[in-house]
């Protein structure tokens, strides 16, 4: 089930006796890497408690409509755009009657009507309640407006009846929900994102850094995440939030980074290294506040740092590698020559003396450069470019896959 990776899914639950089911349902599409908000109807709530679904969730469960905290920030829009599915399991023949007629009386059926992510339902009634001629009638409509609905199935119900009825199973949702998802191009791959500067203290208050701000990692952290890969983003300071459902580490200096890529590296397939790494450290730092003397010049001890990306790259298991080389001048050459002296399996140039695409602009333009070959991406967003990066990375990794690996 790795399509369901990073997907947003609200499960909504409706007033049955199957909406036990829900939380082991929620626990399936939990461990396969989905993040699950939980929206309840008030009869669910006589079946399974919102305690039980927020602790298997990890989220405060959804419950009611006119919410004054939630509805500040127009909550059930916010829900509904959130969303990459709404997948509701069990559903009620009421609430398949009242989804069908447009009606929005209550959360549910309201983050139902205001979305635009794909709905499915997982009905569980009783046997005659299902074969209801109205019932079936729902149930055919909501089909015909793009309404996807598993089962349901057949066999004993609590109520002692035998016939159709009865949800699926959660193992057998979770899997058929899921393939309902286009599998990404990162599926299941594990993707290491180093981003920002590092900063060198030279005391207490003082550092060395550039002038990197990161939106190019934090962009391809999020392309990689759309592409389906559990992301961990190791982040040097930046003024950037963290990304949906990625992992961030916040580091400060050269050292520190290297140790947290070496902490995660070893579980990952893609170490994509696009931080703008200081080079050179002072040799001690001061304990306290250096003081302005007479001297009109203070020398400055500098120490090199460690290559973090040739040293992931070193690695007798190294991962598929790939570094960036931010030059002013003979950018191609400079690149070229980093990419045998480290062994990397790719590597990213781009001109940071230009005031287009240096350093803190939104936009980019760079070349892609492998052992052989180059290809260029002209400038364009560095949204845009991630996506085209993260393509062009996933294409070079499974075109470098060792057969019956």
């Amino acid at each position: 089930m790795q399509r369901l990776t990073n997907r947003q899914i609200i499960l909504g639950i409706t007033g049955g006796i199957a909406a036990y089911k829900s939380a082991e349902l929620t626990r399936i599409l939990k461990t396969a890497g989905a993040d699950v908000r939980v929206v309840m109807t008030p009869a669910a709530t006589e079946f399974i408690t919102p305690l039980t679904m927020q602790a298997l969730s990890g989220h405060p469960v959804n419950l009611h409509l006119l919410d004054p905290e939630a509805e500040a920030g127009m909550g059930h829009i916010e829900l509904a755009k959130w969303a990459d599915m709404i997948l509701i399991a069990p559903t009620s023949a009421d609430f398949m009657a009242r989804m069908d007629a447009g009606q929005g009386n209550d959360l549910l059926t309201t983050v139902c009507l205001a979305t635009d992510a794909p709905i499915v339902l997982a009905p569980a009634m009783n046997q005659a309640m299902w074969r209801d001629q109205q019932t079936q009638n729902n149930a055919a409509s909501l089909q015909q407006k793009g309404v996807r609905l598993l089962g349901p199935a057949s066999g004993e119900q609590a109520c002692g009846d035998t016939g159709p009825g009865r949800m699926l199973e959660p193992l057998q949702i979770a899997e058929q929900a899921a393939e309902m998802f286009d599998r990404g191009l990162l599926a299941g791959q594990h993707v290491v994102i180093t981003a920002g500067p590092t900063r060198e203290a030279i005391d207490p208050v003082r550092y060395i850094s550039n002038h990197s701000s990161g939106k190019m990692g934090y962009s391809l952290a999020e392309a990689a995440i759309d592409a389906g890969a559990q992301v961990t983003l190791i982040s040097g300071p930046v003024n950037l939030p963290a990304p949906a459902r990625c992992q961030r580490v916040m580091v400060e200096s050269a050292e520190q980074m290297l140790e947290a890529s070496l902490n995660h590296v070893s579980q990952c397939d893609i170490f994509i290294a696009s931080a703008a790494v200081a080079d050179y450290r002072p040799a001690a730092i001061a304990e306290h506040k250096m003081k302005k003397g007479k001297e009109e010049i203070m020398e400055l001890h500098l120490v090199k740092n460690p290559d973090i990306v040739a040293t992931v790259a070193a690695l007798e298991n190294k991962p598929f590698t790939v570094g960036f080389a931010a030059e002013t001048k003979d950018v191609i050459g400079y690149a070229q020559g980093k990419l045998v002296r480290k062994n990397l399996d790719l590597i990213i140039a781009n001109d940071v003396s230009r005031s287009d695409i240096g350093f803190n602009s939104d936009d980019n333009a760079v070349s892609v450069i492998s052992i052989d070959s180059i290809k260029e991406l002209p400038l364009c967003s560095k949204r845009q470019l991630a996506a085209k990066l993260v393509e062009i990375i996933a294409q070079a990794q499974t075109g470098s896959a060792k057969p019956g690996s």
